[in-house]
């Protein structure tokens, strides 16, 4: 197992903290190891407790490392939240070569040019994602390396995000003992695994939908063009069974995930369990189609928010529909609520791989994907074996610090 094809992502989620280490062998992914752990110290998306936050990371670190034998030293991190917000750029260099071959070092120069834009001190830079490039005023270039010209430009999308979530977000992380290679936007890997090309070009919202937020992404002329958080999803869910069935949040939430069903109509009535009581030692018999009548309203309501949350973002009408995707879509159901509530076509994307084919793992998994196709040097992401325990702070102590692989990152692929 070669150290250059080890790619782990680290999914902090609300309900969850998906470790997952992914293999790349001539060109094709394979999910070697999954760690998972109950999320503590989120709520909403956000971290409301580092030390709880770094003992959930610590759990699906070490479970991940179980499985496969190996230590994890770095990874890939995943990031996402209302904070989040994307503004075009334009950037323009004079080509350095005598020759006019455009190189390397000409295109960091003209991402470099796009990032000089103004921001108001509490915020940063996450990434710079190029559009297209033009050389000598040619547009729709993809890679202009090799290509002669006198004048490079690019049009790009600056990711920026709020410092303090962004610190925060960094810091849990190398609490965890963990170095971090890069900060992807779970957005954009998302998009990478679930949507394919044409979807990307025509136009497609794709709809993260996880316990404490809900992530929308949308995609035009094959690019991401907008994105927002909605602070609703399945943690809304189990509240209101919680509510119905007057029972501790903890055991409304095992119903939902046992016999929960998003649609009345294709609920079983002689499906049938039963659920103790709050306050009381007392067990009362429930059916499937009365958990749905809990359920339906609830899930209309978020796929209301979506598609009002979409039409404000200006995209109502885009010709690829929805694609939903995130751990609250596996509920039974769900997809015919969707598809009336969206009033256009609706698919769920599921990761393609052994071991992960289950929607709550699109994120992790996309941020492997989205590594191994864009990024030229992955030294800094992989793994060491347990036995090489001993050389972990020599060889870390030569490694570029976190922010300057960060400003770096996106910077790198084109």
């Amino acid at each position: 197992m070669s150290n250059n094809d080890i790619i782990v992502s680290l999914d902090i989620g609300t309900s969850k903290v998906r470790a997952i280490i992914g293999e790349v062998v001539n060109g094709t992914i394979n999910i070697i190891g999954v760690g998972s752990a109950e999320s503590e110290g989120i709520r909403k998306g956000a971290i409301v407790d580092i030390d709880q936050t770094v003992h959930s990371i610590r759990s699906a670190i070490d479970h991940a490392e179980r499985m496969v034998g190996i230590q994890i030293s770095e990874v890939y991190v995943g990031i996402s939240g209302n904070h989040i917000s994307l503004q075009s750029s334009h950037g323009v260099v004079a080509v350095s070569n005598d020759d006019r071959e455009i190189g390397e070092e000409d295109i960091d120069r003209v991402i470099q040019a796009a990032r000089v834009i103004a921001l108001p001190p509490e915020r940063e830079i996450v990434g710079v994602v190029p559009k297209q490039y033009l050389v000598d005023g040619q547009e729709g270039i993809n890679d202009p390396r090799g290509m002669i010209g006198v004048r490079l430009e690019v049009e790009a999308t600056i990711i920026t995000g709020a410092k303090t979530g962004i610190h925060n977000l960094m810091r849990v992380v190398e609490k965890s003992e963990l170095k971090v290679a890069g900060l992807i936007l779970m957005s954009l890997a998302s998009g990478n695994l679930a949507l394919s090309k044409d979807e990307k070009a025509v136009g497609t919202v794709l709809v993260d939908i996880g316990a404490g937020a809900t992530t929308i992404a949308v995609f035009d002329e094959g690019n991401l063009v907008a994105t927002s958080t909605i602070q609703i999803g399945g943690e809304f869910i189990s509240n209101d069974i919680s509510i119905g069935l007057h029972t501790q949040l903890e055991i409304a939430e095992k119903i939902k995930l046992k016999y929960g069903c998003a649609s009345v109509d294709d609920s079983a009535p002689d499906q049938v369990f039963k659920v103790t009581r709050m306050g009381s030692n007392v067990e009362k018999e429930f059916s499937q189609v009365d958990l749905a009548n809990i359920v339906e309203p609830r899930v209309e309501e978020i796929f209301q928010l979506i598609r009002a949350e979409v039409h404000r973002l200006g995209f109502g009408n885009l010709a690829g529909g929805y694609v939903l995707t995130g751990g609250t879509v596996c509920i039974p159901g769900i997809l015919a609520i969707a598809q009336a509530e969206l009033a256009t076509s609706v698919r769920i994307a599921v990761p393609d791989y052994i071991g992960v084919r289950d929607p709550s793992y699109t994120s992790g998994v996309g941020i492997i994907q989205f590594v191994s196709k864009y990024m030229k040097n992955r030294n800094s992401g992989v793994t060491k074996k347990v036995a090489a325990k001993t050389t972990k702070k020599s060889s870390d102590s030569q490694k570029p610090g976190w922010v300057d692989r960060v400003k770096n990152f996106f910077s790198e692929f084109i």
